[in-house]
């Protein structure tokens, strides 16, 4: 990327101070934009942690869906060009595999090498594969197009040495009948709690023990499981759940944007999940909450598309744009005290900060909190 001049270069504070006006004027709840922007106005109870010199330069990357109108080389220069350090590939599931080829870098070892040399040259590592797909669905079909990309991710990552596997635990029926995934949270008239004891003795902790120890098999140690509604590990007690019930191989891919609405402390999280080495990844995701209408609706009223918002409590937001960089910068600060040996990866799912746009203004507030932190 083209460095700008001095009379043209802004600074963090005059960015943020500035963007965060327009956003305010742009959404429902906006207010709370303004100061989630803002350096100078960290979230209230945030540490303002001191340079370190201990602490470990955790990479900024990203997950590469919201790069899915380019070709693999033109995302690859639009990466390089943010001076990011890492990839997150998606390779199916639920998410396109746009940029990885899967069937035929398993089935010709030299593509794949071919493949991640591309990345390589340009100083950018594969730090994870992801398929994010329901390989316990109730539907056989479904279920096992996503066992089959499962496995397939497993001896793609054997090829390329990539450690880290990301996906979700998937969520199955609730009996040997139903068609579709039953998310059971609360075990309550008795044969929910029935239902969700069948879900984990017959479906979740069976498949996933098979499906860790194939992975092993195959030098695959780190399944990262992002903390996902409508699946059965949806948060850090439940991924420890499958964690105790599999073994070591279970871990999390942290998203925060999951957790926020659940109430938890992302500080807390980190330090919780961290002390236990279960942190395998981490998503770069923000929430915003919409006050006004989390009084009246609750917190179960998620809006994924603008034409949402009005009637919303809460939405995805790029990091820096639903909580303040003073909390941003003590999550950071978390990962580095765990000795979190991943990526910080951005997802961008901001409905106002679409697409690419999103993923810059992410990787701006990462990159100066990192800076800070580290002295540099």
């Amino acid at each position: 990327m083209k460095k700008q001049s001095e009379n043209s270069a802004i600074g963090r504070r005059e960015f943020l101070a500035a963007t965060s006006g327009l956003l305010a004027a742009a959404v429902p709840g906006g207010e709370m934009l303004a100061h989630a922007a803002s350096y100078d106005n960290p979230t209230p109870g945030a540490s303002a942690a001191r340079p370190a010199g201990n602490l470990r330069k955790i990479p900024i990357g990203v997950f590469d869906p919201v790069y899915d109108h380019l070709s693999l080389d033109a995302m690859l220069d639009k990466v390089t060009a943010l001076g990011l350090e890492a990839m997150e590939i998606g390779t199916g599931g639920y998410p396109n595999n746009r940029h990885c080829p899967l069937d035929d870098l398993v089935n010709d070892r030299a593509k794949a090498k071919a493949w991640v040399k591309k990345f390589e040259d340009r100083g950018i590592r594969v730090a994870t594969l992801s398929c994010h797909g329901n390989p316990i669905h109730p539907d056989p079909q479904h279920a096992q197009k996503d066992i089959d990309t499962f496995r397939k991710t497993v001896l793609l990552a054997e090829i390329l040495d990539v450690k880290v596997i990301v996906g979700f635990s998937g969520c199955p029926g609730g009996t040997p009948q139903d068609t579709q995934p039953n998310w059971i949270t609360y075990r309550w008239p008795p044969e929910y709690a029935k239902m969700q004891d069948w879900q984990w003795k017959e479906k979740i902790v069976p498949y996933w023990k098979d499906a860790a120890k194939y992975a092993r098999e195959h030098g695959i140690k780190r399944l990262a499981f992002e903390m996902h509604p409508n699946f059965a590990v949806y948060n850090p007690r439940t991924l420890m759940k499958l964690r105790e019930a599999v073994g070591e191989e279970i871990g999390a891919n942290c998203d925060l944007s999951h957790l926020f609405w659940q109430g938890c402390d992302p500080v807390e999280v980190i330090h919780f999940l961290g002390k236990q080495g279960a942190i395998f990844h981490a998503h770069m995701k923000d929430t915003v909450f919409f006050p006004e209408n989390v009084n009246k609706y609750g917190v179960l009223n998620f809006a994924f598309e603008t034409n949402e918002l009005d009637l919303a409590s809460e939405t995805f937001r790029a990091v820096g744009y639903g909580h303040g960089a003073g909390l941003w910068k003590s999550i950071v600060k978390a990962y580095m005290d765990v000795g979190f040996e991943g990526i910080l990866s951005i997802e961008n799912e901001d409905p106002i900060l679409a697409g690419e746009v999103g993923v810059e203004r992410a990787a701006y507030v990462l990159k100066n909190v990192r800076k800070e932190l580290l002295g540099e």
